[in-house]
């Protein structure tokens, strides 16, 4: 990255990794340099994480209305008018004026845009984002430990408020969200059961070294039964699995914005008052209180990194699962 930003004017293009079509990889492109609208910010980016939905996007499970795109919604950047360092998140955009904003649910807005998906976002040189849906961060942190708490984070963080005061807490799947919010939990004075895949131990030991309780396989039953479960992999067939851990008046928490297909199971394992629930993007209260607590707790995020040109492959390895914690693109 050129450190020499705040002097210089912004050039006409910049670098991009550009989403075309479903199935396809993103393609490398020079693009203009974007113009701030009323509300916006010109951001020079400094990292951008790069996130489970972001392969959902390719996939065509959640949908890209308007391709091409610049995805990335992880988003570290300063402010190229006075170098004010801010984090640009999945939500980007509200109305504010309908029955769910009104109802201080601005996540389930009506018409809501999404960074990444319905407005250009991180997986570029600069950026534009509306200054009201941007985070004030800390200048002296490396930008690439930022980046995750800004999806993976956020989203960890609302499904563990959904989980109530649970003490004893399940965590299926064990990657960007979960290491972070892992971090959260044990210094709250609670406990992390953490389920992966069969034979994964370099993520069974990293929930260990973060403070787990417990780690085990996804197919194995905790030691003791869970006051709650978050499911952070989109895989369906999990939530029977974690209703069968759960205490009675627990609940199970899916955490993912898409999930394959959950089976048919017995009435039996979801009697008891125990609860399903989904958790949908973010609300900017969600952002202003997770980083003030994860600042507190110490929260550090794993990473592997990646130059801006290997978008491609630090997407293939989150696929493959081949790193721990999470990949953030530095820019």
């Amino acid at each position: 990255m050129r450190n020499d930003w705040k002097m210089s004017k912004p050039p006409a293009t910049m670098r991009a990794m550009v989403f075309e079509q479903v199935g396809a990889p993103l393609r490398p492109v020079e693009l203009p340099v974007p113009s701030p609208a009323p509300n916006e910010l010109l951001l020079r980016v400094e990292a951008c994480g790069v996130c489970r939905t972001d392969l959902h996007l390719l996939d065509g499970e959640v949908a890209i209305a308007q391709p091409p795109r610049v995805l990335g919604h992880q988003v570290v950047a300063r402010n190229v008018a006075d170098g004010r360092r801010v984090g640009v998140p999945w939500l980007g955009w509200t109305d504010g004026d309908c029955s769910q904003c009104r109802a201080g649910r601005e996540n389930l807005c009506e018409h809501a845009r999404f960074t990444g998906c319905d407005i250009d976002g991180g997986f570029a040189e600069y950026t534009v984002a509306d200054e009201r849906f941007c985070f004030e961060l800390a200048s002296d942190e490396p930008p690439e430990q930022i980046a995750p708490l800004l999806c993976a984070g956020l989203i960890g963080y609302r499904s563990l408020r959904m989980c109530g005061d649970a003490q004893r807490i399940g965590f299926y799947g064990f990657g960007a969200s979960a290491h972070i919010l892992a971090q959260l939990v044990a210094w709250q004075g609670r406990e992390v059961y953490a389920f992966t895949r069969s034979g994964d131990e370099p993520a069974q030991a990293l929930a260990r070294e973060l403070g787990a309780a417990w780690a085990g396989s996804s197919d194995e039953a905790p030691p003791q039964a869970l006051d709650a479960a978050i499911i952070f992999a989109a895989v369906g067939p999990l939530v029977p699995v974690a209703l069968r851990a759960l205490r009675p008046g627990g609940t199970v928490v899916c955490a993912g914005i898409h999930m394959s297909d959950i089976p048919a199971f017995p009435y039996e394992i979801l009697w008891g008052e125990r609860t399903i629930r989904s958790v949908a993007n973010l609300t900017r209260a969600d952002g202003i209180e997770f980083l003030e607590l994860a600042a507190q707790a110490g929260v550090r995020s794993h990473v592997t990194t990646y130059v801006l040109e290997d978008a491609n492959q630090a997407l293939g390895d989150l696929r493959a699962g081949a790193f721990r914690g999470a990949a953030v693109l530095v820019i």
